[in-house]
């Protein structure tokens, strides 16, 4: 199948080409923003000032007051003074969190739509390659990264780095360069060590991934098919081969956890030895007399102040470099380029007719093997024209070509004189309902399976489509009726009723040209009978194109064309080609054959 190409290099560092993607979603919202920020600022200003109300505390406390008025009046302002600023700590982050919060959920929701916009604007190609399983946990990891991300790499770094600086310049001003510098040197080792030892563990966090989306692919492939396990007797394999892929994460959550404990263990060094040299200077000035008790305290404070959230801050960049490794995936799902894109200057399909013309059209996937060679039949308005030939000979693929799934490597295709190519996809797509050979529908009830051919549609217009397709006999035997759920992919109906509710959805669609890709392959002949005379009721003022394998219903139809090895071999009406004896009428014969009783 065709590759598909991104133009984001996600893999190596810090990149910081996904953060500046938050960029214009940021900007949206500004105002909120700018809010957020303040309170941040608010919350580290009165955090910084704690020590020293609490310096002040304890200076108070430490001589021997001769009067109970003075240990009554300063320090118990003091405390006050000390339990506001606790307490507006607290309260300026709830509301920065609060304020932010919906900045980052709408975020998330906007980036993530965005996926799944595009995901449905891919072509069939992408489609064909693509791995459900693994897929949907991409997006879900990538959903909780961008919500990481965003809240902490604003509120968590940030503020840390802020609160550093205002430390640093406090301490430098107060006690002199030596304890400025030992915080300076002590918060550049650690953020050197962290910023390395992560990078070094980030593969392992991308193993561990890689690892998750594989057991979840196979695990949700087996379970969608889950007959087919049981009709070769195959549990015990797919239990086998899902258990290797557990093995797989197991081993990749193991080196993941390691390589944390390797990390954690020389952060923890860091900051023992850096509290360590502190308080040793701090000790030694209160020996000589140069700094009080309260200072003391003061640096003690502040440097669990720093290092605290500096620890935090190796926590968070660790999750970061582990959300951008999990949103890494969205983010190149987003920079696929559809292979499939409207023309410069594309306009909407115009259908006056539905006239349909196949010129000359050649299609393949790979130039080595040709599907379809210079294929040429033209659908006039409101003919029905049908194609048959064995299988292989590209028939479906005709249909996909009209709808413009697949771009043709050379020839036309026509509608209303109008070339596919330059006309929008969108507009194509609405005017053509089709009834596929294999009909998958959604989990959820009958009737809006059928009103999913036209969303807007209403109850009155969805039940004439049912009955149109001749389902009302069938709907109202059901338990439920028109509220049966139908199961995942349509599970609980056989083929025949899944077929038959495809041809209510197009029904309802009320499209000008119909498809119909063997829509009555699996239908009893009673079934067949009955879905045949609601084509002709709806066929009269539609153009359809009709892929028949059983020849018998398409003997009305106004043009058949016989395709073998993707060329067209005879054009002509079912009893023009019986009357040339040549494919078609070999193929008549073969069915005919098979119909008699042994």
């Amino acid at each position: 199948m065709r590759s598909h190409s991104s133009d984001i290099d996600l893999k190596g560092g810090f990149n910081l080409s996904v953060i500046k993607l938050f960029i214009p979603h940021l900007l949206k919202f500004r105002t909120r923003v700018a809010i957020a920020l303040g309170f941040m600022i608010l919350a580290k200003v009165a955090s910084v000032c704690l020590p020293f109300i609490l310096k002040y505390i304890v200076d108070d406390l430490s001589p021997m007051l001769s009067t109970t008025q003075t240990v009554l009046v300063v320090p118990v302002g003091l405390l006050v003074a000390y339990g506001f600023l606790r307490f507006s700590n607290v309260l300026f982050g709830e509301i920065r969190d609060s304020v932010f919060g919906r900045v980052t959920e709408r975020i998330s929701r906007r980036i993530v739509l965005d996926v799944f916009r595009h995901l449905h604007n891919l072509d069939l190609g992408f489609h064909l390659d693509r791995k459900t399983g693994g897929l949907s946990r991409d997006i879900e990891r990538g959903t909780v990264g961008i919500s990481f991300l965003m809240r902490f790499m604003i509120f968590n770094i940030v503020p840390t780095l802020l609160e550093i600086t205002m430390v640093v310049a406090l301490l430098f001003y107060n006690y002199g360069i030596g304890f400025a510098l030992i915080v300076v040197v002590s918060v550049v080792v650690y953020v050197a060590f962290s910023v390395k030892a992560t990078e070094w563990r980030t593969r392992f966090v991308r193993e561990a991934n890689k690892a998750d989306s594989a057991s979840n692919t196979l695990a949700i492939d087996s379970l969608l098919n889950f007959e087919t396990v049981k009709y070769f007797n195959n549990e015990k394999f797919e239990a086998d081969r899902y258990d290797k892929e557990l093995i797989n994460l197991e081993v990749a959550k193991r080196k993941n956890r390691l390589s944390l404990l390797t990390l954690n263990s020389g952060q923890a060094l860091i900051i023992t030895l850096s509290i360590t040299a502190m308080l040793s200077l701090a000790s030694l000035r209160v020996t000589e007399g140069t700094m009080t008790i309260g200072d003391f305290v003061l640096i003690n404070a502040f440097m669990m102040q720093i290092f605290l959230p500096l620890n935090f801050l190796g926590f968070v960049y660790r999750e970061i470099k582990g959300s951008l490794a999990n949103i890494e995936r969205l983010f190149e799902l987003l920079a696929v380029k559809t292979k499939i894109i409207d023309a410069k200057g594309a306009v909407d399909l115009k259908v006056p007719t539905g006239k349909i013309c196949f010129d000359n059209v050649s299609f393949h996937y790979h130039p080595e093997r040709p599907i379809l060679k210079n294929v040429s039949f033209t659908i006039g308005a409101g003919q029905k024209v049908a194609v048959v030939g064995p299988s292989g000979a590209g028939k479906s693929t005709l249909g996909k070509l009209l709808f413009r799934f697949y771009e043709v490597t050379g020839g036309d295709i026509l509608v209303d004189d109008q070339k596919v190519n330059d006309v929008t996809q969108s507009s194509l797509r609405q005017a053509i309902g089709i009834v596929p050979q294999d009909t998958v529908l959604f989990n959820t009830s009958i009737f809006e399976n059928i009103r999913y051919g036209r969303p807007d549609a209403n109850d009155d217009e969805v039940t004439e489509a049912i009955e149109m397709a001749h389902l009302t006999d069938f709907i109202s035997s059901l338990p439920d009726g028109h509220e049966t759920t139908v199961g995942e992919r349509g599970l609980k109906l056989s083929g025949g009723e899944k077929q038959r509710v495809a041809i209510a959805r197009t029904i309802l669609k009320r499209s000008s040209i119909l498809v119909f890709d063997e829509a009555t392959s699996s239908l009893d002949s009673h079934s067949e009978r009955a879905i045949l005379s609601a084509f002709k009721e709806i066929e009269e003022s539609h153009t359809s194109l009709v892929i028949a394998h059983r020849l018998s219903t398409i003997v009305d139809a106004d043009k058949i064309v016989v395709l073998e090895a993707g060329e067209v071999v005879e054009q002509g009406t079912h009893t023009e080609l019986l009357a040339k004896e040549g494919a078609y009428y070999h193929l008549w014969q073969v069915q005919q054959q098979k119909r008699e009783p042994v």
